[in-house]
């Protein structure tokens, strides 16, 4: 595949720095769980993210960790992410626009930036549908996946 990962060295604001532009009020508990979301492959699930900022915080609650994750997509900060059977994932990279590669053995998730060439129809052209959001989800193998798959096996059997 020919899409590109984003490069390392262009620096962007992470979630935390947007978070503080809008003057969203940084409890103890809402700084670390995004903190834990602060990342350019970051798609963590809602115990994923209570797990790590437990660590951090032992006394957050999953009732805190659910609350926040949710008022953070409803203001458009992070992404909620259903590319795979298991629980949703939270992506804070939600200012730019990126695509997602699935591996379809271990359910990694990866961004990926589009390519330069990438055309959708106009969403007025769209079968009369008032279209509000586009996804576009890869599949296949991640490198440690598919070096692991005996040759001439089919992927997702």
């Amino acid at each position: 595949m020919a899409h590109s990962l984003r490069a390392a060295d262009e620096v962007e604001p992470d979630l935390l720095s947007r978070l503080r532009q809008r003057g969203w009020r940084l409890s103890s508990q809402r700084r670390v769980i995004a903190e834990v979301l602060v990342g350019e492959h970051v798609h963590l699930s809602a115990e994923e993210v209570h797990a790590r900022a437990g660590q951090h915080l032992p006394e957050l609650s999953r009732a805190t960790v659910y609350n926040t994750l949710n008022e953070l997509v409803a203001m458009g900060e992070v992404i909620e992410v259903s590319v795979t059977n298991g629980a949703k994932r939270y992506d804070p990279n939600a200012h730019r626009i990126h695509h997602h590669v699935v591996c379809r053995n271990c359910q990694a998730i990866r961004d990926v930036e589009p390519p330069p060439t990438t055309v959708l129809p106009p969403p007025e052209a769209v079968a009369g549908y008032a279209v509000t959001e586009t996804e576009v989800i890869y599949r296949g193998l991640c490198p440690d996946c598919a070096t692991d798959r005996p040759e001439g096996s089919v992927p997702g059997s």
